[in-house]
């Protein structure tokens, strides 16, 4: 007998209740390149050495969640600088470019321009592919503006 609910439907469980959580990857004007839906209990760091792969580009910037050795590495290996800021429990601060930090915002003015859509923000879709279609069609409707 088949078990109903939502298994492999990228909604999982955080503090805010089913929720879903997308990994996006933004070229320098904030426009979306390559994204990752996964349920919202996953964490930041496990789909991150997926978003860079074959992209080129001066820097990658990315906040707190996304701070680790094998992430600099993959970072390092495409010939960027890591623009990340030390997590916190890190024994050894790296020190990371303050004035190009700044430009990180432009990933989150991509997400508040995509939460005007109303099937986006809300998650009207019940299945995952039919939410990453949307993302899709999302993504073609910001780079054409």
């Amino acid at each position: 007998m088949r078990k109903r609910g939502a298994k492999d439907q990228a909604l999982g469980r955080s503090r805010g209740g089913l929720t879903t959580k997308i990994h996006m990857l933004a070229d320098a004007l904030g426009r979306p390149l390559r994204f990752i839906v996964t349920a919202g209990q996953v964490g930041d760091i496990t789909q991150a050495p997926a978003l860079p792969e074959g992209q080129s580009g001066d820097a990658v910037l990315a906040d707190k969640a996304y701070d680790s050795n094998a992430l600099r590495q993959i970072i390092a290996s495409i010939g960027a600088e890591a623009v990340i800021p030390s997590n916190r429990a890190r024994k050894i601060i790296i020190p990371h470019d303050e004035a190009a930090y700044t430009h990180r915002n432009r990933i989150e003015r991509c997400f508040n321009r995509m939460k005007h859509f109303r099937r986006f923000a809300t998650r009207y879709d019940r299945r995952t592919i039919h939410f990453e279609g949307f993302l899709y069609l999302l993504a073609v409707m910001l780079w054409l503006r």
